[in-house]
């Protein structure tokens, strides 16, 4: 499988990383079927998260390592300070709480891939690198990131870590598809646009995208008429976006494979570096997602698939 290198960790990261947000110790067989499936074909990096179902997905992943005894072959990914019922939570105490507690979770005495998994704004940068760097410097984590951080936010981090000499965000987890996000998915999601990309290509930023997918949007299972998904509909029913559905499946045709499989090429034919996190569950939907992988697409290609007109009807 292609990877991509992140500054401050040693290992690559494979451009397909497994999703684990339903990952629970009471569906032990059914994560380990999906992990082992997922290594076989040479994948290596796990997303979780410090609130994935309640924490338990971290404990299942953790469970999984030991009895696998694979730790340092594994890339673990996970996310803390997320806000709560009281607001937000980005702010050194709540990043130290949720990253001890993972690193218990998970049976390891360090994260290769740390993420902030929400910003707030009001909270000033040098504030949260200053706390970041205190765990790289103690070991417990070798790269941080910004999942739902802006790129203004990002840029303003990272002048402020090259100033004072200081380690700067090496990577970012927003949503990047081919579908292009009306609005946010939940309070406070990022999804890039246009400019963001430019300014990923520009510093060579890797994105690491939630539901590259577009959460099954080019699946084939909807139509502008099927209004059952409400969420799909918010998110990213558009004119624009069933034209690109349209773009997808006619290159699709052209290349013999499937509609998905381009959508999720979009996202690794970027250039910047790129991986898509996946939720495959079952032996097809990771094959897919394995040919999807080792598509290239052409520059033109990908401006054809994205670039529709707003007039599109």
């Amino acid at each position: 499988m292609k990877t991509i290198k992140i500054p401050g960790l040693d290992k690559p990261v494979t451009t397909l990383i497994q999703g684990s947000d339903y990952f629970r110790p009471s569906v032990y067989e059914r994560v380990c079927s999906v992990l082992d499936r997922y290594f076989a074909i040479g994948g290596n990096t796990i997303d979780t998260a410090y609130i994935y179902c309640g924490g338990e997905s971290e404990v299942a992943i953790g469970q999984w390592m030991k009895d696998r005894n694979n730790r340092e072959d594994v890339v673990i990914l996970t996310k803390g300070a997320h806000h709560d019922q009281n607001g937000p939570r980005v702010n050194p105490e709540a990043i130290s709480k949720d990253l001890f507690e993972s690193l218990e979770r998970l049976g390891t005495d360090y994260i290769d891939l740390y993420a902030l998994h929400r910003d707030d704004p009001n909270v000033p940068v040098s504030i949260i690198i200053d706390a970041l760097n205190e765990h790289i410097k103690a070991g417990r984590i070798k790269a941080i990131g910004g999942s739902n951080w802006t790129v203004q936010r990002l840029q303003e981090a990272n002048e402020y870590a090259a100033e004072n000499g200081l380690v700067g965000f090496t990577f970012s987890s927003p949503n990047l598809s081919l579908a292009k996000a009306k609005e946010p998915f939940w309070a406070g999601c990022v999804s890039a646009d246009a400019s963001d990309c430019a300014w990923h290509k520009e510093h060579q930023l890797p994105i690491l995208s939630w539901s590259s997918q577009a959460r099954g949007f080019f699946t084939g299972r909807f139509t502008p008429e099927d209004r059952s998904n409400e969420d799909l509909v918010r998110v990213f029913y558009s004119d624009e976006n069933w034209e690109r559905l349209r773009r997808a499946e006619q290159l699709a045709k052209e290349k013999g494979v499937t509609t998905i499989q381009i959508a999720l090429a979009y996202v690794l034919n970027q250039p910047f570096p790129t991986c898509a996190l996946i939720g495959a569950q079952n032996e097809e939907e990771l094959q897919s997602c394995y040919e999807g992988s080792k598509i290239v697409l052409t520059e033109d290609e990908i401006n054809w698939l994205e670039h529709v007109e707003k007039s599109v009807s």
